[in-house]
């Protein structure tokens, strides 16, 4: 008899192999039985990671995607299911995370009918192209695999961001002479003009106090961002997706309390994949501040301030030409090292203030070492962590950028730590944020993932409470929280947890749980906390005219 020819979903599920997805972040439903079938007779080869709801799929996916750098992947039902990942999909778009939405749909007979099917809404396609850079709708099971090839291509040319796709049921389990659509090598390396090189190189040698800003775009080049600075002797700021280029331990690497100082009188800013948007909106421009820019993104580059010098491109391919070109014409310059650390440890005391805030982050940063992963929030500590917790290596930093999406944090790290098992991964949660997604505490047990989770409980949305207390005349609403025992909730799940009260016992308790490689919670019981904000808020003081 005869073998029955190959559904559209084993060629869907053939082309995402081929593409090196081997993991998709899923809550498998009924329009997606056929795509689920398909996956199952990889026998193992693919792996489904799922998880107790779908903003868990997707947050999952934006994890792996931002500890890699790599494309990610998840699978959700049309309609609800979809709308329920729309959260990690701003926040992927916020990140630039090269994050695959392959969802469903209702029977493509009906779409746009309005006949009230299963998981129907109006204009999926719609909501999803607003998320993301790209979203389409395969039509033809004969052409499913090559709009997925095409997908998966788009979500890392350009700017990497997110991307959808939708595939109805009937589509996924056409039978046909369908077969998967294999990579195509893409050697994207658009022409640098020589002039504009020698014009950055220029700009920027002939300047006396230069200062270098780095972004999540800056990832993949620390070497060179390294090399450009102590070329220039220029300090190099970094906040949020920056953290971790430069290793802070450099005499060079500056967070952003330290960075606000340096703005003032800094002649010349390069930009390397950053939309610096905190300092060129917050703290100001001027004419006597020149402007150099390294942004794959053309549209992006005035958004805020227009450079004197824009290199369009990535940064992996730019910045070596520009430490090329600065090393043949530029002469040797006087080091800055004593002038930057005497500011850093002006700052570091400053920022002592900060009490329990930073011991609770230095007693993290030395259990997990130099390779650890901190995956940060919404709470007191995650915000004092975006310039006081040391970072060591790229992509060990991981934080929401300017979404600032409360709830994402638990998720998300075990989305890291799934992908990144030889390290330790530490999630910062409040109790607030963390009962976002609590639930996810099962697909830690279920898929043995070894994240170690540290919940600051005050009992309250603390710093909209604070908000409250202080700029509203103590209008404190809504924002008491009941909470359950989250350690005895925890081992309900098969969790290791403990409850621990001083910085000591929480570097102890994280070392251990970083040593059993197993899922682990931390209850920290605070108070109220000293407010940060004069740290991360800071004045406009350029272009006050």
């Amino acid at each position: 008899m005869a073998a029955s020819p190959p559904t559209c979903a084993d060629a869907v599920v053939g082309t995402l192999q081929a593409h090196g997805l081997d993991r998709i972040y899923c809550v498998p439903g009924i329009q997606n039985d056929w795509f689920f079938n398909a996956v199952y007779d990889t026998g193992g080869a693919v792996t489904a990671v799922h998880t107790r709801h779908e903003q868990g799929a997707a947050y999952m996916a934006l994890g792996a995607a931002l500890a890699t750098g790599r494309p990610s992947v998840y699978s959700v039902v049309p309609g609800p299911g979809v709308l329920n990942t729309a959260a990690a999909l701003a926040t992927a778009y916020s990140t630039n995370a090269p994050v695959l939405c392959l969802t469903g749909q209702i029977a493509s007979r009906a779409i746009g009918r309005g006949m009230g099917l299963l998981h129907e809404i109006p204009d999926q396609l719609g909501i999803l192209e607003r998320l993301t850079k790209q979203a389409r709708r395969s039509m033809d099971p004969a052409r499913a695999a090559s709009d997925l090839a095409g997908a998966i291509a788009a979500l890392t040319q350009g700017r990497p961001r997110p991307v959808g796709l939708e595939i109805p049921p009937d589509v996924l389990a056409a039978r046909g002479p369908f077969t998967p659509v294999m990579p195509t090598s893409n050697n994207e390396q658009p022409d640098i003009d020589a002039g504009l090189l020698d014009e950055a190189v220029a700009l920027l040698s002939g300047s006396a106090r230069p200062l270098i800003v780095v972004g999540g775009g800056a990832q993949g080049s620390s070497d060179g961002v390294r090399l450009m600075a102590e070329r220039l002797q220029a300090p190099v700021l970094a906040y949020r997706m920056g953290r971790g280029v430069l290793d802070d331990r450099h005499p060079l690497s500056v967070t952003l309390p330290a960075g606000h100082r340096l703005w003032k009188s800094c002649d010349a800013v390069l930009i390397i994949g950053s939309r610096a948007q905190m300092p060129l909106a917050n703290w100001g421009t001027d004419a006597a501040m020149k402007i150099v820019r390294i942004e794959v993104d053309p549209t992006a580059l005035d958004t805020i301030a227009k450079p004197d010098v824009a290199l369009v491109g990535r940064v992996e391919a730019i910045l070596p030409r520009l430490v090329e070109a600065f090393d043949r014409t530029a002469p040797k310059r006087a080091a800055r090292t004593d002038e930057i650390a005497a500011l850093k440890a002006e700052v570091a005391r400053e920022v002592a203030s900060l009490d329990p805030q930073v011991p609770f982050l230095q007693a993290i940063r030395a259990a997990i070492g130099d390779d650890g992963i901190l995956v940060d929030e919404l709470t007191q500590c995650g915000y004092v962590a975006r310039f006081a917790y040391p970072v060591h290596r790229p992509r060990t930093f991981i934080s929401s950028g300017y979404q600032g999406t409360l709830g994402w944090g638990y998720a998300t790290a075990l989305g890291v730590q799934d992908v990144r098992r030889d390290v330790a991964v530490v999630s910062i949660s409040g109790d607030g944020g963390f009962m976002f997604n609590v639930q996810e505490l099962a697909t830690a047990i279920r898929h043995d993932i070894p994240l170690i989770a540290v919940v600051f409980n005050d009992g309250a949305y603390g710093n909209v409470r604070r908000m409250q207390k202080e700029l509203h005349g103590n209008r404190v609403i809504a924002t008491d929280l009941a909470n359950p025992d989250f350690v005895a909730m925890a081992r309900s799940f098969g969790v290791d947890a403990e409850r621990v009260q001083t910085p000591d016992a929480l570097r102890a308790a994280v070392a251990a749980a970083a040593e059993r490689r197993r899922p682990c919670l931390i209850e920290v019981p605070v108070g109220d906390m000293p407010s940060p904000w004069r740290f991360l808020d800071m004045p406009r003081i350029r272009g006050l005219a």
